[in-house]
């Protein structure tokens, strides 16, 4: 049975895939199975093979198991809106079944599974169904990316909050600069660090839009063997 963390984030566009997609490369770089899983996302791309997520074709091509693009994506959606909403334009809901039965797919074949959520943490899926549901079902250790910008405290508390409220395992968050202009970055990560109980795994330094990942691969390796501390 493979093991691995769900990457969730203080909001949408805080660097949720840039934190997987590496995470990934540095499990494949140590010699294990690893596969990359975007259940539900948005603003998808129409091809000649269907509907494609760019954050799922990354965390795909992040790993190294033998994957059906179906089941590291089972719900893609065209409208770049709040996923519930999209489902309800394409006239789908999403239901926990079927991205439990892609997850379970998915881990037999691997050491390891990185899953990356959608949006935040507090994102509904349905009318009834949120998104903590299909991470409790997943029993996933959960690693929060921090968008260091101004007013990230306040969204970091909060989801760190949530989570914990949640009952969900933090295996630790990480410090992700997107704003290049932030002042004071360093003393808005020590503030928040002496109020989580989860540890900082990792600064990530800020990157322009386009920034090619595959150049800078690596997910920073003391990080990587707590996670795997924890893990075992």
């Amino acid at each position: 049975m493979s093991r691995g963390w769900f990457i969730t984030g203080t909001d949408t566009g805080v660097g949720k895939t840039r934190v997987a997609e590496r995470l990934l490369r540095a499990l494949v770089q140590q010699g294990g199975r690893a596969v990359g899983m975007k259940p539900v996302a948005s603003g998808c791309r129409i091809t000649d093979a269907g509907l494609r997520s760019d954050d799922a074709e990354r965390l795909l091509a992040a790993g190294n198991v033998p994957a059906d693009y179906v089941d590291v994506n089972p719900y893609a959606f065209v409208p770049a809106i709040a996923p519930h909403l999209a489902a309800r334009a394409e006239n789908t809901d999403i239901g926990p079944e079927r991205i439990l039965e892609s997850f379970q797919r998915l881990r037999e074949r691997a050491d390891w599974i990185v899953v990356e959520g959608v949006g935040g943490w507090r994102v509904p899926l349905g009318e009834r169904l949120m998104l903590v549901d299909v991470v409790r079902a997943m029993q996933l250790p959960v690693i929060v990316v921090v968008g260091l910008r101004l007013g990230c405290l306040n969204h970091a508390l909060l989801t760190i909050e949530a989570i914990q409220r949640d009952d969900m395992a933090l295996a630790g968050w990480i410090a992700n600069r997107i704003d290049p202009h932030m002042e004071r970055a360093e003393e808005n990560i020590a503030a928040l660090e002496s109020r989580f109980a989860a540890p900082l795994l990792a600064r990530f330094p800020y990157e322009s839009p386009g920034h090619d990942n595959a150049s800078n691969p690596v997910f920073p390796m003391s990080a990587l063997r707590r996670l795997k501390q924890m893990a075992d």
